[in-house]
């Protein structure tokens, strides 16, 4: 009975608070015009094949007339937008008003003091502290980005790492956006910050076990591929700090770790289908660096060290990868014997050793699973989700010597949740859950698993989550998600700052679209290269089932997607214009082929196992075909909402920009089409976790506006 009641509470609440809400239609002004972008033709010939892009000039970052006309689009936008500032300011409050502002995370244990980060009311940044030998000891405030950040419009803090006897911290600090970073010191005796600075960094680094040497990895200045890595010892002169390793081959980018054991510093040479490991003993740290197993490729795997051997995550002769080890004295690949074999139907994802046990991070059927496993005896048994779409997964772990293992878990209705389980008793003690403020009860919301039927048959996950009370009658607003790259895969995973849409009848959907992993390692293979356009198709069977199903329709049906995943709004937009009523694309991958072409910006030559090169006819052909760029036509667009960063280093503010000038040109629809373009911010946009709701509230303000829904 109860349930019952709480049923038709829920839909009388959202019966009521539709009716009192939603209002006729989108109210843009209609007598504004946008930025007129000025045309200069230059012809791109590759291949016997001329493509013309009159908006080429907008590449010049350094060009005023580039910079004024930025700023002409975010003058347009917020014209075309003002109606909504009332509403998009009670949005961030609403959203902020759900965030514990004095919030901490869960501490832990490393070299006799308990780490954490916790924030204060009212700040934008974290505080980096640790209490030593007891969570009851004093507090010692090791970094306080606040302070960093004093007056600066962008702060962010790479890696944050302090050495073996706790008695000095390394930091890195980007205040741009472009992931150009500094490396900083501090003595954490004194509070004093070291004269040691190294500027033009990636932000990766990891200190040697003398508390005196911190390796670190560059990037090219050009292309900001990170290729060297290099050792620096305290006071030293940084400009002369030795070169440790260079990775000549541009299709690969280096990153610099310690082991869990912290017996050896790792080196990882890393590309889209291959990896390969150097190590340096960690009490030695002038040793010359040894290779693991060197590089072939298409064989990927990832190492760590535990006792008298390496182990092996790796895909040599398992498509879904296997466990093998070998012993550190001689670890190539003719040593390697088999721990966890393949499984077909079961993607290995991660490992994590103890002691007694070991536990294997995997994915079946689109789920994550935990399953651990007692070295001695070889008794198994996988951890209990009960949720038809979530995500579990290991968090920090870093003592070998215990029969705990903490983990993390959420899903579209569960705040993000810190547990320890007992891998002996098997019983789980929550530590932490996010903390959602106001009148949040996750009883009110539903959360569904489904799965559409592509063009070729395959079955495409989709996640779900709405508002209980939402009748599937296909009246209701519906956003659907996306990203399919990268074998990156789309967790199903809780958002606060969703519940604006949710609690004003929105649908949220995660269409888990070919090029992700969430099925695998064939899942991801299926969505790149010649197969591209499967990611494309999969988001549009997502959405025609939605539809189908009852829970939305082309009329209220939209679409968002971020970086590979505004590709995949472009391409979307360009196949099915029709399907969706409006479109939000951030910091979009858009001009395909000309980027890929200039292998002097960042990430193309890194990319090339991912999209193809263009240089060769076959891949350029493929890539034409999805370009959204190459492929915009004279045709009804649905509105659209595209978000830049003038630093970003991932996708180049002009993709996005020249992008919108030809949508503008070649519209049939009198749908708007607006850019917003942050000129002190890179891929991730702004920094602060305050800043960053400002731009989600205009996002969703748009959203919301396109549904007539103004409060």
């Amino acid at each position: 009975m109860k349930h019952v009641l709480a049923l038709l509470t829920a839909a009388l609440f959202m019966l009521m608070f539709t009716q009192c809400t939603k209002q006729q239609g989108p109210a843009f002004p209609a007598d504004l015009q946008p930025p007129v972008a000025q045309q200069i033709p230059v012809e791109l010939t590759m291949h016997g094949h001329t493509r013309i892009d009159p908006f080429f000039w907008m590449n010049d970052r350094d060009n005023p007339a580039v910079i004024d006309y930025l700023n002409a689009e975010n003058d347009y936008l917020s014209a075309m937008m003002a109606h909504t500032e009332a509403f998009q300011e009670s949005l961030f409050s609403e959203m902020r008003a759900r965030i514990k502002e004095d919030d901490s995370s869960v501490p832990y244990l490393l070299n006799g003091y308990y780490y954490y980060t916790r924030y204060e009311e009212g700040s934008e940044y974290p505080i980096y502290a640790r209490k030593k030998g007891s969570l009851e000891a004093a507090e010692e405030i090791i970094l306080d980005v606040n302070v960093l950040a004093e007056g600066k419009p962008y702060t962010s803090v790479g890696s944050v790492s302090v050495s073996d006897d706790g008695r000095l911290m390394a930091f890195a600090v980007d205040h741009v956006g472009r992931r150009i970073y500094t490396i900083r010191f501090r003595d954490l005796e004194t509070g004093a910050f070291l004269d040691d600075e190294i500027p033009n960094v990636t932000g990766n680094l990891s200190w040697a076990a003398d508390n005196e040497t911190v390796f670190y990895s560059r990037q090219d200045p050009q292309t900001l591929r990170s290729y060297q890595i290099f050792r620096h010892r305290l006071g030293s002169n940084p400009q002369q700090n030795p070169l440790v390793f260079q990775e000549d081959d541009d299709t690969y980018g280096v990153y610099v770790m310690r082991s869990k054991s912290q017996e050896f510093v790792m080196l990882l040479s890393y590309s889209s289908v291959a990896t390969e490991y150097r190590f340096i003993p960690s009490e030695t740290p002038e040793a010359v660096p040894q290779v693991l197993q060197p590089r072939e490729r298409h064989h990927e795997y990832f190492a760590e060290h535990f006792g008298d051997h390496f182990y092996f995550r790796t895909n040599y002769e398992a498509q879904n990868f296997r466990l093998m080890r070998a012993p550190v004295t001689s670890p190539g690949l003719e040593n390697w014997e088999e721990v966890i074999a393949h499984r077909p139907e079961v993607l290995l994802e991660d490992f994590d050793i103890f002691s007694n046990y070991l536990v294997l991070s995997e994915v079946e059927n689109g789920l994550p699973r935990i399953r651990i496993r007692e070295w001695e005896s070889g008794e198994e048994h996988y951890m209990a989700f009960d949720e038809p779409a979530y995500l579990a997964y290991t968090t920090t772990n870093l003592e070998f010597d215990t029969e705990l293992l903490r983990y993390g878990y959420t899903s579209l209705t569960t705040p993000n949740s810190v547990y320890e389980y007992n891998m002996a008793s098997r019983e789980h003690t929550l530590l932490k859950e996010q903390e959602v403020l106001g009148n949040f009860n996750r009883a009110n919301y539903v959360t569904e698993r489904h799965f559409a039927t592509a063009a070729d048959g395959t079955q495409i996950p989709v996640s779900l989550v709405y508002r209980r009370g939402t009748r599937k009658n296909g009246k209701n607003p519906l956003l659907q998600y996306g990203y399919g790259s990268y074998g990156y895969s789309m967790t199903p995973i809780f958002s606060s700052a969703r519940l604006s849409l949710l609690d004003r009848g929105f649908v949220f959907a995660i269409a888990h679209v070919r090029g992700g992993e969430e099925m695998g390692r064939e899942w991801y293979e299926q969505g790149k290269l010649e197969n591209k356009m499967n990611s494309f198709t999969d988001f549009i069977a997502v959405s025609e089932y939605l539809i189908e199903e009852g829970f939305t329709n082309p009329n209220q049906l939209y679409a968002m997607g971020g970086s590979a995943g505004g590709l995949l709004m472009g391409a979307v937009m360009n196949l099915r214009p029709d399907l969706y009523n409006g479109i939000v694309a951030q910091v979009p991958f858009v001009d395909v082929v000309t980027t890929m072409l200039d292998d002097s910006i960042p990430l193309t030559t890194g990319e090339y196992d991912e999209w193809g090169n263009p240089n060769d006819p076959h891949f350029y052909e493929i890539m034409l075909a999805y370009s959204p760029y190459d492929q915009v036509s004279a045709q009804a667009y649905p509105h659209l909402l595209v978000t830049s960063g003038l630093h970003d280093s991932q996708v180049q503010y002009w993709e996005p920009t020249k992008w919108v000038a030809r949508l503008r040109e070649l519209n049939t629809s009198e749908n708007v089409i607006l850019l917003y373009t942050n000129m002190d911010a890179g891929h991730g946009g702004a920094s602060g976790r305050f800043k960053r709701l400002r731009e989600v509230a205009m996002e969703y303000a748009f959203l919301l506006e396109l549904e007539g829904i103004r409060r």
